[in-house]
């Protein structure tokens, strides 16, 4: 096996000589190790295990250590820097190796105290927490996270605090811009602290220029426009701050005034995942349900890398893989919330046992799509 190793590194080209590759570390929560430990013994498996190929992950050890201390060990985000899939030497490659704690105690909740009322105004995390979803809001909570972990060596943690829009109106209406000055006052307190990353999502914004575009047709009041100036200005405020992140996300870009776009340094459509994005999201699933042996016995899959990289061998997993493929593919046009569900949904309508074999699974999931198809077409002529 040595020999073998050894004989691929020689024939491996010297591509990318230059390219850092990140290792992401998963320490358990329960873990008290410190992280040079763990630093050490994570240098001793890449060692190991030199010759990837793009993104791995390990989930399970031989190292007492690293299988008491450590959930997850992943190669990430080389598809960024390699254009085609290529054998990788790690151990000709600068390492970045990126130590992290997910926080698993899930959001809380920031109130305002007005005339003896609780005002949620915005939920609070700490990061890293746990996986995100596959919308538009979590990938600015994908982002956070990442950053996060990334940038640990600066920051010893980050936070998020998530403003909805629409309590803006719905709740502070008749207290202008108060509130909003308030809640901001104790994002401020978050961003004095130089340890901390700070994250501020304001979701759905457009509702914050819709109120602007109806303030200038003159059906709107103008308490409304002086909540929308007071984030301006509160945004303009906490921006200078080196460690503050200010995201935003829209369903309808063209009700985004000038006001918005002008401070955006970074703007990005996200459209429908594509077939390769929705092959991930159903791999994830299958996992989970594989785990809690709902898919029963365990079936190993292909990636879509490793279909393409090993092309087709007539034998189960990769019959298994390309079926996946096929049904990701007509899946397309599918917001993610979707996706997510029809796991569960082809589960409940079309498995009738408590377990069911991988085969039978996938089968049930591609009968799924079409009925969601279906439902899509039937509300459509309705309308």
């Amino acid at each position: 096996m040595e020999d073998a190793a050894g004989d691929l590194k020689q024939a491996l080209p010297n591509v990318c000589d230059d390219v850092q590759i990140h290792v992401e570390v998963h320490q358990k929560s329960s873990s008290v190790a410190k992280k040079e430990d763990i630093r050490m013994s994570v240098l001793k498996l890449l060692n190991r295990h030199n010759i990837v190929f793009g993104d791995y992950k390990w989930t399970e050890f031989d190292d007492p250590f690293l299988k008491n201390n450590v959930q997850s060990v992943a190669i990430v985000d080389t598809e960024l820097k390699l254009e085609d899939r290529q054998p990788i030497d790690l151990s000709t490659r600068s390492l970045s190796l990126h130590i992290f704690h997910l926080n698993e105690e899930g959001p809380t909740s920031e109130n305002l105290e007005e005339e003896n009322e609780d005002i949620t105004a915005a939920h609070h995390w700490m990061l890293p927490a746990g996986p995100p979803g596959t919308g538009k809001t979590s990938l600015c909570k994908a982002l956070a996270q990442k950053l996060t972990i990334r940038l640990s060596y600066r920051y010893r943690y980050g936070q998020l605090i998530e403003i909805n829009s629409h309590s803006l109106f719905s709740k502070w209406f008749s207290e202008s811009g108060k509130l909003v000055t308030k809640m901001f006052q104790k994002i401020q307190e978050l961003v004095d602290d130089p340890d901390a990353l700070v994250f501020v999502l304001i979701d759905e914004v457009e509702s914050l220029t819709a109120a602007r575009s109806a303030f200038r047709a003159g059906t709107e009041p103008s308490d409304a426009i002086r909540v929308v100036n007071a984030v301006l200005t509160q945004i303009d405020q906490i921006k200078r701050y080196p460690n503050v992140v200010i995201l935003t996300t829209s369903n309808i870009t063209e009700k985004i005034d000038m006001a918005f776009v002008d401070r955006a340094d970074i703007k990005q459509y996200i459209g429908p995942p594509s077939t390769a994005a929705i092959f991930r999201i159903y791999l994830s699933c299958l996992e989970e349900l594989m785990k809690c042996q709902i898919i029963y016995p365990r079936q190993q899959l292909l990636t879509l890398r490793e279909l393409e990289m090993i092309g087709f061998i007539e034998n189960n997993v990769s019959r298994l893989s390309l079926l996946l493929k096929e049904i990701s593919r007509k899946s397309e046009g599918l917001g993610g919330r979707v996706l997510r569900k029809l796991p569960f949904l082809a589960h409940a309508l079309y498995i009738q046992s408590p377990s069911v074999t991988m085969t039978a699974f996938l089968q049930a999931l591609s009968l799924a799509v079409d009925k969601q198809f279906e439902e899509k077409k039937d509300l459509a002529d309705c309308v």
